[in-house]
């Protein structure tokens, strides 16, 4: 039997059953109520410490193990724990990076069962890639502790405002792995040490960008130090003084951050605030498979919903007639149109500005007839959108406008996906012909996923 910590109060023994959305196991008593244990895998037979209890459940942290999952490995991260301190970036590195999938996969089928009674008539192949180094974007919280007399640069400790004491990540890029100590040094040496943030990493093809949040302009000092620092781990600053837009290079020129969808022949320049997807090797297979689900022709009209900056409009618009992408933001349409011009697609790509969260029957028909449908919303989903389109089909419009024959849904929230496939399904008239999930995030409990609906 393992101890992991001291208990305050005898526990009885609990069977594991699931995880949750959050990589906690989930059991119950014998009296029903469930309890979410930190740590804990399903099969596993464990004692819990609670720290929190109510009327239906309990949460708290593994204490001991008398059976444990054939499927529990050794973290690889120093960081990675339940004690106090650990990173709290990584949920489940204790769990085998291919049931990490199967947990996911079934998060994604009991989402759309049991919030929707939806099911897919066929689960895609996961799509899988690097468990390790695969982490091209981070936000790092840097901290300068006075009284230790030492600065950190990290992730946020497990369930703490604190920012863990971190040395390396093995889910960063090596090169950016190693520069973590560097980094504390090079903050450590700066005259506004107090007043820096955060750091935020972006890494294209070429490029390694590293925005450095400060909240009180630095000095002539400090813009040599980050130059020099640049010089030796071959980064680029960029200074952020206040919100996003307000990111410029430390100094100009220098090659230009982007990333490459080679099968399509499209190139994707980026501002390191923009969002991109955090991990670009799941990227390239995500947007091709979509496509081909999507399978637009020649002689097709597609609409992107939620285009951002053009990541599935652009390799759309090399296959189909006419591709419109649809963004909330007027500065991210500009820069998608942007793109589109650099890689000469903007006679088959257009873009438009809209609040998507607002869209209604009027706003679909504004968009025009379109054979296919991309979706790629943010967490909240595109309930919205789902609505319209389910009115428009129980209350058809008095002037001609035809529903999409396909629709590929990409999510990052297998819960909103649930609800606006319930939408497509029960009152739209659509039918989930696949579904699977996209392990874009290894070692994390985030479940990204796709799900193809066809007119039924």
């Amino acid at each position: 039997m393992r101890i992991i910590s001291q208990m305050t109060d005898q526990e009885e023994w609990l069977d594991v059953e699931s995880l949750d959305l959050e990589g906690q196991g989930v059991a119950h008593r014998a009296d029903g109520k469930v309890v979410f244990i930190e740590g804990a895998l399903p099969t596993e037979r464990v004692q819990v410490q609670v720290h929190r209890r109510k009327n239906q459940w309990e949460q708290g942290v593994l204490y001991a193990t008398a059976r444990e999952s054939s499927q529990r490995v050794t973290p690889a991260c120093p960081h990675f724990g339940l004690h106090a301190g650990a990173c709290g970036g990584c949920k489940v590195q204790h769990l085998d990076p291919a049931a990490q999938v199967a947990v996911k996969q079934r998060v994604l089928e009991d989402n759309l069962w049991h919030l929707a009674k939806v099911r897919a008539d066929q689960v895609l192949r996961p799509i899988e890639g690097p468990t390790w180094g695969y982490r091209f974007r981070a936000r790092l919280s840097v901290r300068h502790v006075q009284k230790k007399g030492t600065v950190l640069v990290g992730f946020h400790e497990r369930k703490s405002r604190y920012v863990a004491d971190m040395r390396v990540c093995p889910v960063l890029p090596k090169r950016v792995s190693a520069m973590l100590v560097p980094l504390r040094g090079l903050i450590s040496s700066m005259d506004q040490r107090d007043r820096l943030p955060q750091i935020e990493l972006a890494a294209g093809d070429d490029v390694t960008a590293l925005v450095l949040r400060h909240l009180e302009p630095l000095t002539e000092g400090d813009g040599e130090r980050l130059r020099q620092f640049a010089r030796v781990h071959d980064v680029q600053w960029w200074l952020q003084p206040k919100g996003p837009d307000t990111a410029h290079l430390l100094d100009d020129g220098g090659p230009e951050l982007a990333y490459a969808l080679p099968e399509f022949g499209v190139r994707m320049p980026f501002m390191p605030t923009d969002f991109t997807q955090v991990n670009p090797h799941i990227n390239q297979v995500l947007v091709a498979r979509a496509i081909r689900l999507l399978d637009p022709q020649a002689d097709d009209r597609v609409v992107d919903w939620f285009c951002g900056l053009g990541n599935f409009t652009l390799p759309l618009a090399t296959r189909a007639r006419e591709v419109l992408g649809i963004e909330g933001s007027e500065t991210l349409v500009a820069r998608a149109r942007a793109n589109a011009e650099i890689n000469g697609l903007a006679r088959r790509a257009t873009f438009e500005a809209r609040n998507l969260f607002e869209t209604t029957p009027e706003s679909l028909r504004s968009a025009g007839t379109a054979e296919r449908w991309l979706v790629d919303p943010p967490r909240e989903g595109a309930f919205a959108l789902a609505k319209a389109l389910a009115d428009m089909q129980q209350t058809p419009p008095p002037e001609p406008w035809t529903a999409p024959n396909r629709i590929v849904y990409v999510s990052c929230n297998p819960a909103t996906l649930a609800r606006d496939a319930g939408l497509l399904v029960h009152q739209a008239g659509y039918r989930c012909v696949k579904a699977g999930v996209i392990n874009m995030f290894p070692h994390t409990a985030h479940v990204e996923s796709m799900a193809v609906f066809d007119k039924a």
